[in-house]
C-alpha cells in the first residue's frame, strides 16, 4: 500500500471491493501502531481489503497461493472472504500462511459506530427470536426432563 499526496493507493484488484463499499474515505482510519495505548488502533477489521497466502500443501498444483478480497467475517477456526474474483471463500485457518492488511475501510471496532449499533440491534432481534421459539415450543418436547 502506497500513499501519494496522502490518499491510499489501491491495488487495482481492490478498486471495485473498495467501489461497492461506497469508496469510503481510507485516510483517517488507518492503523496507529504507536503512542498512547488508549489512542493505538490496529489488527484486522470486518470489510478491511487483505491478501492472504495459503499454504502450498492444501492447493493443486496450478492454483494461485494468494488470495485476494474483502474480509468478511472471522471465526475461531474459518475466515470468510469476499474474493475479487466476486466469490464468497471460507477459509480454513490452518491453511493460511500469511495475511497482508491491504487498507482498513471501516474505523477500528471501538470507534466503528455504525458497527456497534449493528450489533446492539442484531443482539436484541437474536434475543427476541429466542423468546419466541421458547414461548412456541413451551411444553413440547420436554419429556426427557427428570422432576
Amino acid at each position: 500500500m502506497g500513499r501519494k499526496n496522502t490518499k491510499v493507493k489501491l491495488p487495482d484488484w481492490a478498486n471495485e471491493l473498495w467501489q461497492g463499499l461506497g469508496s469510503p474515505k481510507l485516510e483517517k482510519i488507518d492503523s496507529v501502531h504507536t503512542g498512547d495505548l488508549l489512542k493505538r488502533r490496529h489488527g484486522l477489521r470486518r470489510d478491511d481489503l487483505i491478501e492472504v497466502m495459503l499454504d502450498a500443501r492444501a492447493l493443486s498444483k496450478d492454483d494461485d497461493h494468494w488470495l485476494r478480497g474483502r474480509l468478511l467475517s472471522s471465526g475461531k477456526s474459518t475466515i470468510e472472504i469476499l474474493g475479487s474474483d466476486g466469490r464468497h471463500h471460507y477459509l480454513a485457518r490452518d491453511v493460511i500462511v500469511q495475511v497482508i492488511l491491504v487498507a482498513h475501510t471501516r474505523p477500528a471496532y471501538i470507534d466503528d459506530d455504525e458497527l456497534l449499533s449493528f450489533e446492539r440491534a442484531d443482539q436484541k432481534r437474536r434475543s427476541n427470536l429466542h423468546e419466541k421459539a421458547e414461548k412456541e415450543s413451551s411444553g413440547t418436547g420436554d419429556s426427557h426432563l427428570w422432576g
